[in-house]
C-alpha cells in the first residue's frame, strides 16, 4: 500500500532505507539515488510523493507527479539501475540511472519532462 511522504522527515526516513539497502545489495545506485531524489524534489508537482509501504516498512518504489504525469521509480535487479517509468512500475521506461550517470545527465532528464 502506498504511503504519502508529507514532510522532510518522511523523506529522510525513506532515503535512509533506500541508501542502507543499496549499500548492501545495490551498490551501483547508492550515490545516484541521492541525485535522483534531489531531481524529484525539484521537478515534482504539488501532489505528495508516495512510496511503497508493506507492514509499516517503506520499500524501494516511489511515485511522483511531474507536469501532471505520474512516474514510478524502482530498482531493477537485472540491470542494477533505478528505472523511471511512465505511470507505474510496469509502464514504459523513460530513463534509468546508476552511479555511472552524471548529475548533469539526471538534471537534463528531469528538465526535459
Amino acid at each position: 500500500m502506498p504511503a504519502k511522504v508529507v514532510d522532510i522527515n518522511d523523506l529522510n526516513t525513506y532515503l535512509h532505507g533506500v541508501i542502507d539497502r543499496a549499500n548492501h545489495h545495490a551498490q551501483s545506485v547508492n550515490a545516484i539515488a541521492l541525485t535522483v531524489a534531489g531531481a524529484i524534489i525539484w521537478a515534482k508537482d504539488s501532489d505528495p510523493i508516495t512510496v511503497m509501504s508493506h507492514d509499516g516498512d517503506l520499500k524501494n518504489v516511489l511515485w511522483v507527479k511531474i507536469n501532471n504525469q505520474r512516474y514510478a521509480f524502482s530498482y531493477d535487479h537485472s540491470t542494477g539501475r533505478i528505472d523511471m517509468r511512465l505511470g507505474s512500475t510496469q509502464g514504459a521506461t523513460i530513463a534509468s540511472f546508476s552511479n555511472t550517470d552524471t548529475a548533469i545527465s539526471v538534471f537534463n532528464t528531469f528538465a526535459a519532462l
